[in-house]
């Protein structure tokens, strides 16, 4: 997969921009707050729909602008595919292929993508929403299927709490239809856990052999999925009927308190070098080696999942790995995935790829590119 062009209009500070990609390594250099990360995002966001930076769509319509476009054409495999984004005030609008596509799931997983940031150091002692975040969106690129079903868990989670708080505060009686509703929040929930039960697996197979590469093979890495309840076996009807029993148990408990305490919204991910919780007792550089690996072994993941490498974008990650990691790093995408790298200096760079890179000049919104010495 490449991304042989992308154009922008009203894009943050970017009026009017087209850029062309005919390499595999593409470098954004530039002094600090001149727009590298917001040509970064944008990326993304042709690709997923929605920032990394920032749930507000308004955000990223640029200062005195009605709309922003996103606009890219990428080859997959043989064939090459058009993607357009338009945002508004209104909501977005994405086409493939110059067509309107009306569920998200038919336009997510045309460009995929893996975004390495500095806070991405933070995925193992951040929050457990952090965690969470990161399965869906990574996860979501590889199985449309599972963000319609995380989508419709979603909003059948919000409709059953909004009911359970009336059921708290008296102002509902009839708990008939919270069982609707509970058994609906079961059908999907259980849908969304299986899914992610399944891709949990496959990234630690990817990151165990990663991480015991980077580490000379001293550590081994586990991953292991913390459910807010007991799961018996991975299948889906051993999981809903857990699940089912489970919401019974704390109907009492819901009722009470007038929210939902179990499913895949309370979900956690745990991580394990050498049998000890590295999130607890872990050292900064096991941490943050545990978070290398697991970011670098989604690249092979989702090429085993789709047939293709993604595309890998990197905001100024490079300062903040020692030259061990760094080279790591760079050895796991040479000659194989396209990437797009911020950086206020090449000195971490040089001397260290063989590919051939890109730069491209970054001031105040202007890009100039230049092909390196």
């Amino acid at each position: 997969m490449q991304l042989n062009s992308l154009s922008l209009k009203n894009y943050r500070n970017y009026a009017d921009l087209t850029l062309e990609f005919p390499n595999q390594l593409n470098i954004f250099l530039g002094e600090n707050a001149q727009g590298k990360t917001n040509l970064l995002e944008s990326i993304y966001v042709l690709a997923l729909t929605r920032s990394h930076r920032t749930s507000s769509e308004q955000e990223l319509i640029g200062w005195d602008a009605d709309f922003a476009q996103l606009k890219g054409q990428l080859t997959r495999k043989t064939s090459r595919v058009t993607l357009e984004l338009l945002l508004t005030k209104k909501g977005r609008k994405s086409k493939v292929n110059h067509i309107e596509q009306k569920r998200l799931s038919s336009y997510i997983g045309q460009l995929n993508v893996i975004l390495f940031a500095p806070e991405d150091l933070s995925l193992v002692k951040g929050s457990p929403q952090m965690r969470r975040r990161f399965i869906d969106m990574e996860l979501g690129q590889i199985n449309p299927v599972y963000l319609y079903d995380l989508g419709q868990y979603q909003k059948v989670l919000k409709q059953r709490n909004l009911y359970l708080k009336q059921l708290a505060e008296k102002k509902q009686t009839d708990e008939l239809y919270l069982d609707i509703l509970t058994e609906q929040l079961v059908e999907f929930g259980s849908k969304v856990l299986v899914n992610r039960l399944k891709f949990i697996k496959r990234l630690e197979y990817w990151s165990n052999t990663l991480h015991q590469r980077i580490t000379d093979h001293k550590e081994a890495l586990a991953i292991h999925y913390a459910a807010s309840f007991k799961l018996p076996a991975e299948d889906l009807e051993s999981v809903q009927v857990a699940f089912s029993q489970e919401l019974q148990k704390n109907r009492k408990r819901e009722l009470f308190k007038g929210t939902t305490f179990l499913g895949p919204h309370r979900d956690d991910l745990l991580f394990f070098v050498n049998e000890k919780n590295v999130q607890t007792y872990g050292s900064q550089g096991q941490q943050r080696t545990t978070a290398l690996s697991i970011k670098l072994a989604e690249i092979d993941l989702m090429k085993e999942e789709t047939g293709e490498y993604p595309i890998l974008l990197l905001d100024d990650v490079m300062s903040e790995l020692d030259d061990n990691r760094q080279i790591h790093l760079l050895e796991a995408i040479e000659d194989k995935v396209q990437t797009f790298l911020t950086t206020t200096t090449l000195d971490h760079v040089k001397g260290k790829m063989t590919v051939h890179p890109d730069i491209f000049y970054v001031h105040k919104g202007q890009i100039e590119r230049n092909e390196t010495e």
